[in-house]
C-alpha cells in the first residue's frame, strides 16, 4: 500500500498496512502509524475492520483524515504489539 501522510499542527504521521496477517485475515488487518516529526521515532498499531470493501488498499484509501486520526487515537504503542515485535 502506498504511504499516506496525516498532518495536524506540528504532528506528522505516515500510515500504511503492516503486512502482517492475523487469525481474522478476511475481517481485519493491522495499520501502522509512524511519527514523522521530531527526533524520537514513535510507532503505533491499530487493527482495522473494513465495512464495505475487503481490499486493504481500497478500504484505507476510502478513510477520511478524521477517521484515520480516530484510529490513531485508539492505537497501541509498539511495545504492546506482536506486529512490531514488542519493541519500544
Amino acid at each position: 500500500m502506498p504511504k499516506r501522510i496525516l498532518e495536524r499542527g506540528d504532528e506528522r504521521w505516515s500510515v500504511t498496512s503492516t503486512g502482517r496477517h492475523t487469525q481474522y485475515n478476511k475481517d481485519e488487518f493491522s495499520v501502522l502509524f509512524t511519527r514523522e516529526d521530531g527526533d524520537e521515532r514513535e510507532q503505533r498499531v491499530a487493527r482495522y475492520s473494513p465495512l464495505a470493501t475487503k481490499s486493504r488498499e481500497a478500504s484505507l484509501a476510502t478513510l477520511s483524515d478524521a477517521e484515520l486520526w480516530d484510529l490513531l487515537r485508539r492505537s497501541q504503542p509498539s511495545w504492546t504489539t506482536p506486529e512490531l515485535g514488542y519493541r519500544s
